[in-house]
């Protein structure tokens, strides 16, 4: 897929990226390249290939799942302006 300069521009203007005029030839072509280049990985068959997470079958420690509420509450309630029965205050945002 062949992206040509008023594309790229479309392109810039979505993503709110101001592109000079003068740059947008090559970035057509930088981003052409990077299409084809993608084109290319989509054509290889990976059917019956497993998912996975790295290059060395290895096996990442686990540890248990365990609830804690960090036993600091004071040192994070520390820097809270007016802070109430162990909680943070805020204003009221809705009447």
């Amino acid at each position: 897929m062949a992206l040509d300069p008023a594309a790229v521009k479309r392109i810039a203007r979505l993503a709110r990226i101001a592109v000079p005029e003068a740059e947008l030839p090559h970035l057509a072509d930088e981003l052409s390249g990077i299409l084809k280049w993608v084109e290319q990985l989509d054509a290889v068959d990976t059917a019956g290939v497993e998912p996975m997470t790295s290059v060395v079958a290895v096996t990442l420690p686990m540890r248990d799942d365990v609830v804690t509420d960090g036993g600091i509450q004071e040192k994070i309630l520390a820097n809270a302006p007016e802070p109430q029965r162990g909680f943070f205050t805020v204003p009221k945002v809705v009447e």
